[in-house]
């Protein structure tokens, strides 16, 4: 199976941002530089329901440092780790 590409992974959590926390909202006012964690659209559960969702559908294990917000304040950090990951 061939790894998915970064924007692959962008576009998936992206899509599960727009679902689990973002429900009606406009999608392209969320892009790949807006904070997720310092904007309070993830909080530590949500944070923890994107891990999970990650592992699940791309098999990337996180370590605890990887959940801090150096890594998960955009998609566009979030994908390079899980990319990253997965080569």
């Amino acid at each position: 199976m061939v790894a998915p590409n970064q924007d692959e992974i962008a576009r998936g959590i992206k899509e599960f941002i727009l679902r689990e926390f973002l429900p009606g909202e406009n999608p392209d006012e969320l892009t790949a530089t807006t904070p997720l964690v310092t904007a309070g659209i993830l909080d530590s559960v949500g944070t923890l329901k994107l891990v999970m969702y990650i592992e699940e559908k791309w098999g990337a294990r996180l370590s605890a440092h990887e959940t801090d917000v150096e890594y998960m304040n955009t998609i566009g950090n979030i994908a390079k780790l899980i990319s990253n990951k997965l080569k």
